[in-house]
């Protein structure tokens, strides 16, 4: 069974679903100090442009809101992000391509640099059951705040589904992975089918030295 791996943010669908839920969080009433929030989240996101972020520490920022919620509580706000938020923002080219795996039989997994709580859902709702993303703590059935575990950015990636394939480097040999981002290139180097989707800057040129295939999603 080949493996259809993909990049969820600014791939599968418009924007970034972090920042995307950090405003939607805001708008909820869940922040705090909602102007100071949105202004560091974008600062962070400036760096993850760049390649400089740390994941750890922009993860533990924006699950603060979360502390001390629960999982039915989260879970359902969670829900109501997709459907009002991202279900709009999904690529009809993406939809196709997932498609596209599905009937060829692939072993279909999003690997995503986003948040655990947000990616399931987010891939529920496209149809997809595997999911790579970063783990946040819950204990006693609440949100901490924190995350845990190997986070699913740039190496991580790599590691995190190593991990999953037990190692066998060989289901990477047929694999094809979808992303738009340089944080991808080392695994996207790895796969015998790498595509750039809507590439930054740093992606489209690596992409065009190494004559990979180069997609316009809309």
């Amino acid at each position: 069974m080949n493996l259809a791996l993909f990049d969820l943010d600014e791939t599968l669908i418009g924007g970034d679903c972090s920042s995307l839920w950090s405003a939607f969080m805001v708008e909820q009433g869940w922040v705090a100090e909602p102007e100071i929030f949105l202004q560091q989240d974008a600062e962070m996101m400036r760096l993850y442009a760049l390649g400089q972020m740390d994941m750890t520490e922009y993860m533990n920022w924006t699950l603060t809101p979360l502390k001390g919620r629960s999982v039915p509580d989260v879970s359902a706000m969670v829900e109501r992000f997709v459907h009002e938020v991202i279900a709009e923002r999904v690529y009809d080219d993406a939809r196709a391509c997932l498609a596209e795996h599905n009937a060829k039989g692939c072993q279909i997994i999003i690997i995503s640099a986003s948040g655990e709580h947000l990616v399931a859902a987010i891939a529920r709702f496209l149809g997809v059951d595997e999911t790579l993303a970063i783990g946040v703590e819950i204990v006693d059935g609440l949100y901490t705040g924190f995350t845990q575990g190997v986070p699913t950015f740039r190496e991580g990636k790599v590691s995190r589904l190593m991990t999953l394939l037990n190692q066998d480097s060989s289901r990477l040999e047929h694999a094809s992975f979808y992303s738009d981002s340089h944080n991808d290139l080392p695994l996207l180097t790895l796969v015998g089918n790498p595509v750039a989707i809507n590439p930054d800057a740093i992606l489209l040129q690596h992409a065009r030295q190494a004559g990979w295939p180069i997609q316009a999603w809309r």
